[in-house]
């Protein structure tokens, strides 16, 4: 028993990973890494402030848009001050506490994000396949009630799966494989019995990608069936075009996450940087890619961005 407990845990203090066997160059790889999180702030930011400010953009799809901004600032800001401590300070240790409310908000955002991508993919069907309803389907109340349910979703599904950590006993070399704390990651860490933390991980993977995968894929068959219903070819493109962004937004987040998630599940013996690489472009690349989609690909959005900064320079 005595031996036992020199070599586990009740409250270990976990070791992060930055970029395996490239330390040295560690304060270099920041630069990248800050300029991909100033593109994430900045064009999540401007995303949320334009929407709010301008009246013209007051409509259920920008609303959905903005939530979006707002769980993909939250996704950024959970994990850039581990990563960047890393980096710049070498601060790799992170107590069992500090990572699990990491983890809460690391997993909260990537389920409230999933969720609003089904919610934009519902606003888009109803838009394309039954518009005359569109303004009474998508009411302002029904909204916030559409917001308040994927925070619910959220806290139910998190909750139990972190606390189900704390009884847990690690083994003393608690190293991770990325740079922030990742709730698969951790628990293979575990000395003791996991099986009531991955049964509970495989109920919150149905319960959110499970569910949230069908539903949008089903909007796109309804969408696709009602698109090729419409006989003019400019008709259609025009349709189509309107559902391109969203459609983006969907791969950016899927397939990073699906990426990692097959990495971890069968490529134990790949290198560990190839982990770490995958672990930050999960992470990174839907909060710098989707305000940079949209402001290209949404012509509201766009126009609403070029009359802030002229207004700005007027006053100027």
């Amino acid at each position: 028993m005595e031996i036992l407990s020199n070599l586990t845990s009740k409250f270990p203090t976990f070791l992060l990973t930055g970029i395996p066997g490239l330390e040295p160059a560690h304060v270099w790889i920041s630069i990248p890494f800050c300029c991909l999180y100033a593109i994430a702030l900045c064009g999540n930011g401007m995303i949320l402030f334009v929407i709010i400010t301008q009246q013209s953009l007051h409509e259920p799809m920008y609303y959905f848009l903005s939530m979006l901004s707002a769980a993909d600032l939250g996704l950024t800001v959970s994990t850039m001050s581990t990563t960047l401590g890393i980096l710049w300070f070498d601060a790799v240790e992170i107590n069992l506490n500090t990572c699990i409310i990491q983890m809460f908000f690391l997993h909260g955002f990537t389920f409230i994000e999933s969720g609003v991508l089904v919610a934009m993919a519902f606003d888009r069907y109803v838009a394309i396949c039954d518009p005359l309803r569109y303004a009474t389907i998508l009411t302002n109340s029904r909204i916030i009630q559409m917001g308040l349910l994927m925070i619910i979703r959220t806290v139910v599904l998190i909750v139990p799966l972190l606390l189900l950590l704390k009884p847990l006993y690690f083994c003393r070399t608690n190293v991770l494989s990325h740079s922030y704390c990742y709730h698969p990651d951790v628990i293979k860490l575990a000395c003791s019995d996991t099986r009531a933390n991955s049964i509970c991980g495989l109920i919150d993977l149905i319960l959110t990608t499970g569910v949230d995968t069908p539903c949008i894929v089903l909007s796109y068959i309804l969408i696709i069936r009602s698109v090729l219903s419409i006989a003019s070819p400019e008709e259609r493109h025009k349709v189509f075009h309107t559902c391109v962004s969203h459609f983006g937004a969907v791969a950016v987040f899927y397939i990073p996450m699906m990426s990692l998630s097959l990495v971890h599940r069968y490529g134990p013996q790949a290198p560990k940087v190839v982990h770490s690489m995958m672990a930050n472009i999960y992470l990174l690349l839907p909060p710098m890619l989707n305000p940079i989609i949209y402001s290209v690909k949404t012509k509201q959005i766009r126009k609403a961005i070029y009359s802030g900064f002229s207004l700005q320079n007027k006053q100027r």
